[in-house]
């Protein structure tokens, strides 16, 4: 994973991350942000390649680590 001095995420991805941290779906989250489900693994699957990470749970773990969520 990238060191977190170095990394930006988007408000839209970490608004993903956080939502799916407290344990929502992507249905859920994409129904609370007014998007689609497609977008939403669009902008985890963006934060991920982001931060260097293989899955969703890894940016997860990365936001709430940096104090995101």
């Amino acid at each position: 994973m990238t060191d977190a001095r170095e990394v930006v995420l988007a408000d839209d991805e970490l608004s993903v991350l956080r939502l799916m941290a407290e344990g929502d779906t992507i249905d859920v989250v994409a129904r609370k942000l007014e998007i689609s489900e497609r977008t939403v693994r669009r902008k985890a699957r963006s934060a991920c390649d982001t931060l260097g990470c293989e899955t969703t749970i890894e940016a997860i773990v990365w936001a709430v680590r940096h104090g995101h969520v």
